[in-house]
């Protein structure tokens, strides 16, 4: 996926390593060329066949105003965690993730301030109150299931510590990926408290195939039967089911509770010292246009980060039937972002990860 191409482009870390090494050298390369702008993702909204969102708006957006798309994606925190390496030599222009990543990236001085045209019409929750980051895509935590090989999805956290669940159950790794980060914020809500989630995750770890660092690896994997259950989101999960037949979407509860998911939303950043600062905002503003964000649903499968766009094509209508009857909450992204890293050391100490 990591390939310049004209329209829905992709960057290998060699790519970029080598326009890097161009540039530093006087040379000229993809990455000291005004007709480009970097994108650093996390997974999801780039179709496993060319079929999504980011794949229309970016060609479009190149058809618009010849400027291409260099895109490189990973996991939430692996993107910040590389555009922290680059802070001296800077190579992205747009930083997109889930929280509390791009909160991380705001704290760790990584965005500039600019609020895209159309983020007044963003909700204030959705967005950051000094300008640095802004939605372009809400979406909800969730998780994946097998439907050949499980008739009904499991109900609860508990049923996934059953023995029938070893080495059939995997999570992308928190710290790491958005969504793994995603599975220990559920965890505490569920359960009532930081404790309390880890004795859990740490029965749950016999039954768990070990790390992954994108969450996106691992429906494949789910839809072919090599596991049964996978953490994930609604909007990469409800995409992939066009054509992963046997995926399935569900909502773990505590035993005796509710189903329960939270906003996970892909935001967006321009990344602070960009080499193509214009051309980021430009990007950023042509993501908020109505056209784009009416795409969201229709074509990413996602929900549109603009309150004005209200959709109602044949996949906002699914959407909103896998929705109907979770309990939404919402995660304290400020006291997460303060203790991420004591919360992922203490994951790591309970599951021995």
């Amino acid at each position: 996926m990591r390939r310049n191409i004209l329209t829905a482009v992709a960057a290998t870390a060699g790519s970029l390593a080598l326009a890097a090494s161009l540039t530093a050298c006087g040379g000229s390369s993809a990455a000291s060329d005004a007709k480009v702008v970097t994108v650093y993702s996390a997974d999801g909204l780039k179709g496993e066949n060319g079929d999504g969102w980011y794949d229309k708006v970016f060609k479009d957006f190149t058809a618009q105003t010849g400027i291409k798309v260099e895109y490189v994606e990973g996991g939430s925190g692996e993107m910040v965690q590389r555009a922290v390496r680059e802070k001296s030599n800077t190579q992205a222009d747009v930083l997109v993730t889930l929280p509390p990543f791009i909160q991380q990236a705001d704290g760790k001085g990584l965005l500039a301030k600019y609020a895209p045209e159309g983020s007044d019409r963003v909700d204030g929750a959705d967005k950051a109150a000094d300008g640095t980051w802004t939605s372009v895509v809400n979406n909800y935590f969730g998780f994946v299931y097998n439907k050949k090989e499980l008739k009904t999805p499991p109900q609860t956290w508990e049923e996934l510590l059953d023995g029938s669940y070893k080495d059939k159950l995997q999570y992308s790794t928190p710290g790491v990926a958005g969504d793994g980060t995603a599975v220990v914020v559920k965890a505490m809500h569920d359960f009532g408290g930081k404790q309390a989630a880890m004795d859990y995750l740490k029965k749950l770890q016999a039954n768990n195939v070990g790390p992954s660092a994108s969450t996106g690896k691992l429906a494949p994997k789910v839809d072919k039967g090599e596991l049964l259950v996978a953490n994930g989101d609604v909007q990469m999960n409800f995409a992939q089911a066009k054509t992963m037949p046997h995926l399935g979407l569900w909502f773990p509860k505590k035993a005796g509770g509710k189903p329960t998911s939270f906003a996970l939303p892909y935001a967006a950043g321009l990344v602070k010292n960009a080499p193509h600062t214009a051309n980021g905002k430009k990007l950023l503003d042509f993501m908020l246009a109505t056209k784009q964000q009416r795409d969201v649903s229709s074509v990413g499968g996602g929900f549109a980060a603009r309150t004005d766009v209200k959709a109602t094509d044949e996949n906002a209508i699914a959407l909103a039937k896998i929705m109907d009857g979770v309990e939404i909450f919402e995660p304290d992204w400020d006291d997460i972002d303060k203790n991420l890293q004591a919360y992922v050391e203490d994951w790591k100490s309970a599951t021995g990860s």
